[in-house]
């Protein structure tokens, strides 16, 4: 595609600041692609809010970092009106939401309350504050991080948020070879934060997020997906599969995996690459599956290979 040169710029760019983990590069990216959002899981100091800053930084995005922490209200993240006496009337105070990428830095350890504020402007990319609606930018992307729910002082996100976004990336140790090869470039740094800049300018963006959605799609991949879909609600471990919003879910983000491959059209292999992060925080186990210590992604990877690739 003649989009391979500006996405290349951007992963290179994003390799030069994250060390060790290409494959939640190549996710962040591809939801990015797809108008979706991100939520990066994994134990503290693997790089997650580095990575959504990075990200932030080669987009030439507005970048807005929120601390989730027990005590904070919905009105902290959205904003308020308040009354101005000078003027006799009230003006709206915005929030960090107000921005293009949000980074919703530890996402499970403020309560369910606090987190449903997001769910708006996940959905419809606007807010609505005292009955009145506010339009947020076009390129409104989030990247949520959370750390494992073993983890104690933590609140478990609600399946209705967790729907909103595109992808659970689940993040983890780089190899030692990538670990080393940070090590080195934060002594040469002299201890300095990484720094990432711009690559892809606004038209470019948009560009990129209309090719993705045009990438030609067979109609026995659209099959495909569907196949994979319902397999995990006939699943016997499962009790609640897939919806038919992920379904959407996973035919957007194989098509920005395609676009980010630089093809123009889908092919098993893009779906293949994206359903794990995709349907892996949609799927409700059983409880006795749990007991066994059977995953979600033990399911997809059973499903993959139960539904017909199509040739």
């Amino acid at each position: 595609m003649s989009d391979a040169s500006p996405l290349s710029r951007l992963t290179a760019a994003l390799d030069a600041a994250v060390f060790g983990q290409q494959r939640v590069l190549e996710d962040l990216v591809t939801a990015f692609l797809a108008r979706g959002h991100v939520l990066l899981e994994g134990v503290p100091g693997v790089a997650k809010t580095l990575t959504a800053r990075s990200m932030a930084g080669a987009l030439g995005l507005l970048f807005t970092r929120i601390q989730f922490t027990p005590d904070l209200m919905p009105a902290d993240i959205l904003g308020t009106n308040v009354f101005q006496p000078q003027d006799h009337a009230f003006r709206l105070v915005k929030g960090p939401i107000f921005t293009e990428v949000v980074v919703a830095d530890e996402i499970n350890r403020t309560p369910p309350k606090t987190q449903a504020a997001l769910l708006e402007a996940m959905e419809e990319r606007q807010v609505t504050i005292d009955g009145v609606s506010h339009a947020l930018p076009p390129h409104f992307f989030v990247v949520a991080t959370q750390n494992p729910l073993e983890l104690e002082g933590t609140y478990p996100l609600p399946e209705a948020q967790l729907d909103r976004f595109l992808m659970r990336v689940r993040v983890g140790y780089p190899e030692a070879s990538a670990e080393t090869t940070m090590l080195r470039a934060f002594h040469q740094r002299e201890g300095k934060p990484a720094t990432t800049h711009q690559v892809l300018d606004a038209p470019t963006l948009l560009g990129l997020q209309s090719r993705a959605a045009r990438v030609s799609c067979d109609d026995s991949i659209i099959q495909y997906v569907v196949a994979i879909v319902r397999e995990t609600r006939t699943n016997p471990r499962v009790r609640l599969g897939a919806s038919p919003r992920s379904a959407q879910a996973l035919l957007a983000a194989s098509k920005a995996r395609a676009a980010l491959m630089g093809t123009d059209f889908v092919t098993p292999d893009d779906v293949k690459a994206v359903t794990f992060s995709v349907l892996n925080h949609r799927l409700l186990l059983k409880a006795e599956a749990e007991v066994e210590g059977i995953t979600a992604d033990d399911v997809l990877k059973q499903t993959l290979e139960r539904v017909r690739v199509p040739r």
